[in-house]
């Protein structure tokens, strides 16, 4: 079974992360599926709307990172799919919503600051540890979860890696709604489904004049470009080591 299921019913794009046994961490191939689908979404004109949900306790626990550690020592071949996903997220015209379940680590964080509507978990843990594993922020968080929950808040998840919590993340506005975990997944999918089913193109425009997409790219370009030195640098390859050791 893929570990990213794919599924269109009720002009709905249903995104799902499908490896539990691996609390959903993301592998390069999971990335290319994840792109691939929103590039075929933003062109289905039958697709009216977008949801990413998850199967087990975590909604991902972020990106791979024995993917990471490949990167770091050099050992990593072939074409790199994050970036494109990344920014076909950023890109998209579409509304995006998401039912997270459960815990959510580094991306799998920062990409709800990309989604219009995010449903939560009360007791799931949202936690951003770049700086522990010596990289930096991507997807243009640093500017999007400063913009969402203020500098302290946003500074207190990147630099001290605290975690906050799914009724914290809905108080502060990272989150539409904080749920019990069963009632996640049914609440999000009825949004997807009720927004599927609105003026597309006045919903496209809306969305559009709500998000200011340049200065979104400019800005994960530039952590980008950190993001791949620190990925080889001593700090990186340090952690990395760690946590493979402890595995």
């Amino acid at each position: 079974m893929s570990d990213i299921q794919i599924e269109r019913a009720d002009g709905v794009l249903e995104i799902r992360f499908n490896r539990p046994a691996k609390k959903n961490a993301i592998t390069n191939a999971m990335y290319g599926a994840m792109a691939d689908a929103l590039e075929s979404g933003a062109t289905d004109a039958q697709i009216r709307a977008i949801l990413f949900t998850a199967a087990g306790d975590f909604f991902t626990a972020g990106n791979d990172l024995v993917d990471f550690a490949a990167q770091s020592s050099g050992a990593f071949e072939g074409p790199r799919h994050v970036s494109r996903f990344l920014q076909r997220f950023i890109e998209a015209e579409k509304p995006i919503v998401a039912a997270v379940q459960g815990n959510a680590v580094g991306v799998g964080v920062t990409m709800l600051l990309h989604c219009d509507l995010v449903y939560i978990a009360e007791n799931a843990r949202l936690t951003t540890p770049f700086i522990d594993l010596g990289l930096v922020p991507e997807n243009a968080s640093s500017l999007t979860l400063v913009d969402r929950v203020g500098h302290a808040r946003a500074f207190a998840m990147l630099g001290l890696a605290e975690p906050l919590l799914g009724r914290d993340a809905a108080a502060c506005g990272l989150a539409n709604a904080a749920l019990a975990a069963a009632e996640v997944e049914p609440r999000a999918r009825s949004a997807a489904q009720a927004l599927a089913k609105k003026p597309a193109e006045s919903l496209r425009l809306t969305k559009n004049l709500m998000r200011n997409r340049e200065r979104l790219m400019l800005r994960m370009q530039e952590e980008g470009e950190l993001f791949a030195e620190r990925l080889k640098s001593p700090e990186a390859a340090a952690a990395f080591a760690a946590f493979l050791g402890r595995r």
